[in-house]
């Protein structure tokens, strides 16, 4: 099932496929690479690398205003295909168009310095997620003061809990617009309290960006800020539509059962 809107294409991905090259993780030493080659000429100069096929052929148009979950078991090609719309990794074949840039965040330690207080990586972190723009003082602190850890800001990082890093970073992803922002499971690590005040944030967000993809194993995450699924399986959309048929098709399909009856 495809589903799309009619507003502006803002980033589109063609025929995506990735394959990973197991041979570069096999580590063999120098040594007993030139004994296999003595051994076995033909076989060491003609043997196709052994490769693990991680998308197949994903295509979708991203458009503007789309709030994009994306669902999919532990291996299915999530966090791949989102480092590929990130610009982090080359696709095996396919291309990607997106005339903007792409804020990708994978995980709340991206960028930290542990030693540093939250303070001052909210500033480093601001260069890093903001790098193509000027972000003001006035936004950085506006950010401190949403993620409420008032003392704690002055505090090392490394003094954090998992929910505190969460709160920090969110507060400062989330304080300005972006052309295309990507989430990977970042909202796993924040309190319950924090993940419906920064969902209502991240709305006001979302309007004022152009697109933003969400991954995430939560279906009230989902529910809340999501217009559009993808169900990835094996490297491939199983299906592309509205958040409640996507998870009730996700359940149907083999998907977490946590869902539960949605």
């Amino acid at each position: 099932m495809n589903y799309s809107s009619q507003s502006e294409v803002i980033l589109s991905a063609k025929d995506i496929y990735f394959d990973y090259q197991l041979s570069l993780y096999q580590h063999s030493g120098l040594r007993d690479s030139f004994i296999n080659m003595l051994r076995n000429p033909w076989d060491f100069l003609l043997k196709k690398p052994d490769a693990l096929p991680v998308l197949r052929g994903i295509s979708f148009d991203l458009h503007k205003g789309d709030r994009l979950g994306l669902l999919g078991l532990n291996g299915a090609g999530k966090t791949t295909l989102c480092r590929i719309l990130s610009g982090m990794m080359t696709p095996s074949t396919g291309t990607i168009t997106c005339p903007g840039n792409v804020e990708a965040i994978f995980d709340v330690a991206t960028g930290i310095m542990p030693e540093l207080t939250g303070r001052e990586n909210a500033y480093l972190l601001a260069r890093l997620f903001y790098q193509t723009r000027d972000i003001s003082t006035e936004i950085v602190e506006e950010a401190l003061e949403f993620s409420e850890l008032s003392h704690f800001l002055d505090a090392p990082f490394k003094t954090y809990s998992k929910g505190m890093q969460a709160r920090l970073v969110l507060s400062l992803i989330s304080s300005s617009p972006s052309n295309v922002l990507i989430l990977d499971e970042v909202f796993d690590g924040a309190d319950l309290f924090f993940r419906e005040k920064i969902a209502k944030r991240m709305v006001k967000k979302i309007q004022d960006s152009n697109a933003v993809i969400f991954v995430s194993h939560g279906p009230e995450q989902v529910l809340e800020l999501c217009n559009r699924v993808l169900v990835l399986k094996n490297g491939v959309i199983e299906f592309d539509g509205p958040p409640q048929e996507a998870i009730q098709f996700y359940i149907q399909s083999g998907g977490s059962r946590s869902f539960g009856n949605l």
